[in-house]
């Protein structure tokens, strides 16, 4: 009876101290990345329609920031990425023992576009009175780093979660025979560990400076 007892305290002690199960495929085994590998190495549409699901496209706002997409990457999809895009000589020998030195992290991608109501360049002061005319409205080119007046919050299920890393970019579109670039938009990037990520859901909320908020909701165990 005394063993007995023994061998369900033991239970219950590991099941306490167990982590919870990620909802998606994490830590990768290595049958899930020779999949990956295979995956990416098709080049026949497969990869494009596949990454689709780890993609929400978002309708255009009536006015402010267009927060054009939202896009969460497991460890899984960034892998199948990873081997289709790869010039050269690579094996899924190669891919598994590139993955053994990596820890698998999830990369959030929020992709921001200017707008007619939020574009390039901020009016300044309305232009004074000369004589009978007025002169024209000052403008001046918004700065690169816009993007650092967007607040985002990322959820796991209801609890916030804090990233490893962070960084914006802005993004510029360029003409062609000489044309300047203009400011056209920014992406931002967050980094958390795989394990963060515990709970069936996850909810990235986008406050922009102007305009309505955004909310993205992703069902992670449709994702791997």
């Amino acid at each position: 009876m005394r063993h007995a007892f023994r061998i369900l305290g033991s239970f219950l002690v590991a099941l306490c101290v167990s982590l919870p199960a990620s909802p998606f495929d994490t830590p990768l085994s290595d049958e899930a990345v020779r999949e990956t590998y295979f995956l990416g190495q098709r080049h026949d549409g497969t990869f494009p329609s596949i990454l689709s699901r780890y993609i929400k496209n978002l309708p255009p706002p009536k006015s402010g920031p267009y927060i054009s997409s939202v896009t969460f990457l497991t460890p899984f999809i960034q892998l199948v990425a990873y081997s289709d895009g790869y010039i050269g000589n690579y094996s899924a020998q190669q891919a598994a023992l590139d993955h053994r030195s990596q820890r698998e992290f999830v990369h959030i991608v929020v992709a921001i576009q200017l707008t007619s109501t939020y574009g390039a360049f901020l009016a300044t002061e309305a232009g004074s009175r000369s004589s009978s005319h007025f002169s024209p409205t000052p403008v001046l080119p918004r700065p690169p780093d816009f993007w650092r007046d967007f607040q985002v919050q990322i959820f796991d299920g209801d609890q916030p979660l804090a990233p490893s890393d962070f960084h914006g970019r802005a993004n510029y579109n360029c003409g062609r025979h000489g044309y300047p670039c203009y400011l056209a938009g920014a992406t931002l990037e967050f980094e958390f560990p795989a394990n963060a990520f515990t709970s069936n859901s996850t909810t990235i909320h986008i406050d922009p400076p102007e305009g309505d908020p955004v909310s993205v909701d992703f069902d992670l165990t449709r994702l791997r």
